[in-house]
C-alpha cells in the first residue's frame, strides 16, 4: 500500500509554528532572533516525538536523523523569515519533511539556518553544512539590516562553540523541497502543483559612485558631483537595456540605494548601489553580465562621477534531478491530472546548495496572489496539503525506482 500522510496533522503542525513570532497574519521571525530559536527547539522537539535524533549545531541548523538502515532522502528548507513576512516560506517545506517523516518514510528532516539572507554571506547554513563556508567568511560576515557581526549574534543565540555538521551526500538517495512558488504563474494557470525544473543563479553586484560631497544651496547644478543622480542615471540605462539581452525568465532588481551622508540639503559624495540578476541560464547570466559592465563603462565617459563594480556573488544555476522531476511528475499526474506544470524557480534555495552534492529536486504550491516576503503571504489549505500528497508519493516512487 502506498505511504499516505497525515495532512490534518501537518496542517497543524504548520498553524502551530506561525505562532511563534505573529505578526498580523504572517510571521516575524529573523535568523537567530529569540524568537527563531524558541522555533528551532520547538521542532528539534517535533523531530524526537517521529522518532528521528535531533541535534542543532554551531549556526543554527537543525537536523532530525532517522534511526533506520537503508537508503535514505533528506528533505527540507529553513525556518527563519524576512522580517515581518509570512507564514509559510521556508517552513511549509521543514513541515512537510515532518510529515514524510511521521508517515514512515526514510527521510531526514533538515531547517537550515538563513536561507533568507538576513546575514551577508548568504544561504549561510546550506553552505556550510555543504562546507562551502570557511571561518574568515563567518569572521566577516555581518547582519545586512542592523550591522551586528555574526560571531556577536552566535554568541547571543548560544550557538557559540558548537560545531558545525557536513551534510554526508553518501548517506542519501536526494533532497527533496517543498515550497510556495512566490509567483502566479500556477494560480494564473489554475494549476496546483510545480514540479520545479531548475533554480535560478542570483548573480549580486556592489555599484560604489564617487562624487563630491557639497552644499546644497550653494553648488551650482554645473558645478556638482552628484553620486546620486549618476547612480539613478546608470540604473536607468539598465532598466532600458536589460530587456534587449534578458531571457523570458529573467529579473534584475536594486534592492538599495545609499547615499552618503544622506542629509537633505547635502549633494550626496558618494552612493552604494546593490544590484542583482536572476536566471537559470549561464549564457544570460553572462550576457546581462557584459552588459552591464558595458553600461558601467558608458557612464564612466558621460558622468562626472566615476562608478566602480564589485562583484558579490556570482553562483551557478540548479538543474533539479531528471529522475526526482520524473517521480514527482507522475505523482502530480496522479494526484492532480492537469492541474500541473514543469516550471523553473525564480528564487534561490537551500536545494540549490544541496544540488552541488546530491541529486536534488523541488516541489511548488501556489501563492494566492503571487504575494511572499510579506505578512499577507498564503496558500489555500486544500493546495497546501495535495503538496505535501504529491511530495510524498514521489519520494516513494523514488525511493524504490
Amino acid at each position: 500500500m502506498p505511504v499516505k500522510p497525515d495532512t490534518a496533522r501537518f496542517l497543524r503542525d504548520l498553524h502551530e509554528l506561525r505562532q511563534i513570532g505573529k505578526f498580523k497574519t504572517g510571521v516575524h521571525r529573523p535568523t537567530y532572533s529569540p524568537n527563531d530559536m524558541v522555533s528551532r527547539e520547538w521542532l528539534m522537539r517535533r523531530m524526537e516525538e517521529v522518532g528521528l535524533v535531533s541535534e542543532m549545531d554551531g549556526v543554527g541548523n537543525v537536523l532530525g536523523r532517522c534511526k533506520d538502515d537503508g537508503p535514505k532522502l533528506l528533505v527540507g528548507s529553513h525556518i527563519e523569515t524576512q522580517n515581518e513576512a509570512g507564514w509559510l516560506d521556508g517552513a511549509l517545506g521543514v513541515m512537510g519533511a515532518l510529515a514524510l517523516a511521521r508517515a514512515g518514510l526514510p527521510v531526514d528532516v533538515v531547517a537550515f539556518a538563513d536561507e533568507e539572507g538576513h546575514f551577508d554571506c548568504g544561504f549561510l547554513g546550506s553552505r556550510s553544512a555543504i562546507g562551502d563556508l570557511g571561518e574568515d567568511e563567518i569572521d566577516a560576515s555581518v547582519d545586512r539590516t542592523r550591522g551586528t557581526p555574526l560571531r556577536e549574534a552566535l554568541r547571543a543565540a548560544g550557538l557559540e562553540g558548537r560545531p558545525r555538521m557536513r551534510i554526508d551526500p553518501a548517506r542519501y538517495k536526494g533532497y527533496f523541497e517543498m515550497h510556495i512558488e512566490q509567483g502566479t504563474a500556477l494560480e494564473n494557470a489554475g494549476e496546483r502543483v510545480g514540479v520545479v525544473t531548475g533554480i535560478v543563479a542570483i548573480w549580486q553586484y556592489r555599484l560604489i559612485v564617487e562624487g563630491r560631497q557639497d552644499h546644497a544651496g550653494g553648488t551650482t547644478m554645473a558645478e556638482r558631483r552628484d553620486a546620486g543622480l549618476t547612480a539613478v542615471r546608470l540604473l536607468g540605462e539598465i532598466d532600458r537595456e536589460f530587456p534587449r539581452v534578458c531571457g523570458e525568465r529573467t529579473t534584475w532588481t536594486c534592492g538599495r540605494i545609499a547615499l552618503d551622508p544622506g542629509a537633505p540639503s547635502v549633494i550626496p559624495g558618494r552612493a552604494e548601489v546593490l544590484f542583482q540578476f536572476r536566471d537559470v541560464s549561464i549564457e544570460v547570466l553572462q550576457r546581462l553580465e557584459a552588459t552591464l559592465r558595458r553600461l558601467v563603462q558608458e557612464s564612466n565617459r558621460r558622468e562626472k562621477c566615476p562608478v566602480s563594480i564589485e562583484t558579490l556573488r556570482k553562483p551557478m544555476p540548479a538543474i533539479c534531478d531528471p529522475a526526482m522531476m520524473d517521480a514527482l511528475a507522475a505523482a502530480a499526474e496522479e494526484l492532480a491530472p492537469g492541474a500541473w506544470r514543469r516550471m523553473p524557480s525564480g528564487a534561490g534555495h537551500d536545494a540549490q546548495n544541496m544540488a552541488a552534492i546530491m541529486p536534488a529536486a523541488m516541489l511548488f504550491t501556489p501563492s494566492i496572489g503571487g504575494i511572499s516576503h510579506h505578512w499577507a503571504e498564503d496558500t489555500k489549505e486544500e493546495d497546501l496539503a495535495l503538496g505535501l500528497e504529491v511530495l510524498c508519493a514521489g519520494a516513494e516512487r523514488f525511493l524504490k525506482a
